[in-house]
């Protein structure tokens, strides 16, 4: 237990993310303190990263485990497409959703995410397809189909309920799309820092031949975190759903880059074994207040932040490199 608290204590990872904060919150004081530093501002910003948040908090367990899942967007598209569906038959007859819709609406949702994260999992653990490779080619599965559902059309025409409910106003202040997100990061805070299955996740991380040698069941460890990964990837397309009130299977396409450069920021590493849900969740706070400063800045043209995100995971990688290079000569 003292071994798993440990991962959440903070180290450089994180030391350098609340430096890189700092920095900015001084720079949007001096640039655009009117802007930037006001309630809406940040009620904004809230209802706005757990989109990509959740996501995030799924590619963070795949990659703790020594992989990586690249189908979060296409899981929580084909959710929000399929969940559409669900809520515009449910309110056909009379324009509303009944009692049980926005709670049916959400099991679904669940379940789906689910079904195709057990999907990658049995690619991955049993069929012995690379990660990488597998969750690749599963968002293009889930992708086209969504496009075929759909016929590349948005699906609109939904009843407010579910909007409104979903991205309302907890006590008329506080985002309900930010009390989604602090709901699923509890759970896996539980399930990293309270139950075997953290350990068992990152003694596969650190060791897969080691983890397997010792009893340790990989194959069931790898589907239930892909499985995992799927639903926080469902939770984020039924908030997408409810942020705009419609489903597309090409919304949230740069938040692949986004949620893998977040993990990594996060201190995550891409060999498996090492991260802390803190660091994550510190990376997306940070990374949402550097894009909401960026779009705020007149000089800086929005074509230009994939190319930001691109340069910065690249320096991450590179920095961490060295970072864990100096660890493993000090230690020697």
């Amino acid at each position: 237990m003292k071994n798993a608290l440990h991962r959440f204590k903070p180290d450089v990872y994180m030391a350098r993310l609340v430096g890189l904060l700092i920095i900015w919150m001084i720079l949007m004081a001096v640039f655009q303190f009117d802007r930037f530093y006001s309630v809406i501002s940040f009620q904004t910003m809230a209802a706005q990263f757990p989109e990509f948040g959740l996501m995030a908090l799924g590619v963070m367990l795949c990659m703790i485990a020594g992989g990586i899942d690249l189908s979060v967007v296409g899981v929580a598209n084909f959710t929000s497409i399929l969940v559409a569906f669900l809520i515009r038959d449910m309110a056909e007859a009379t324009g509303m959703l009944p009692v049980y819709g926005i709670p049916l609406a959400i099991v679904v949702g669940i379940l789906v995410g689910a079904a195709c994260g057990a999907l990658n999992g049995i690619l991955i653990s049993k069929v012995k397809i690379p990660p990488i490779l597998a969750t690749l080619g599963s968002f293009e599965l889930f992708t086209g189909i969504a496009i075929v559902m759909t016929g590349g059309r948005a699906v609109s025409g939904l009843p407010l309920q579910y909007a409104q409910t979903m991205a309302g106003r907890l006590f008329g202040f506080i985002p309900m799309q930010l009390v989604t997100f602090t709901v699923v990061a509890l759970v896996l805070f539980f399930l990293l820092s309270r139950t075997t299955y953290g350990t068992k996740l990152y003694m596969l991380g650190t060791n897969a031949n080691a983890a397997r040698f010792s009893g340790l069941k990989t194959d069931n460890l790898l589907i239930k975190t892909y499985m995992l990964s799927g639903i926080c990837a469902a939770i984020g397309g039924l908030t997408m759903l409810a942020n705009y009130n419609t489903a597309r299977a090409d919304f949230g396409l740069v938040y692949t880059l986004q949620c893998v450069l977040i993990v990594v920021l996060g201190g995550v590493s891409p060999a498996g074994g090492k991260g802390r849900l803190g660091g994550v969740i510190l990376a997306i706070v940070v990374l949402q207040m550097l894009s909401s400063g960026l779009n705020r800045l007149p000089y800086v043209n929005s074509f230009l932040i994939p190319l930001i995100w691109g340069g910065v995971l690249v320096a991450v990688m590179v920095l961490n490199h060295f970072t864990e290079n100096k660890k493993i000569k000090v230690k020697a």
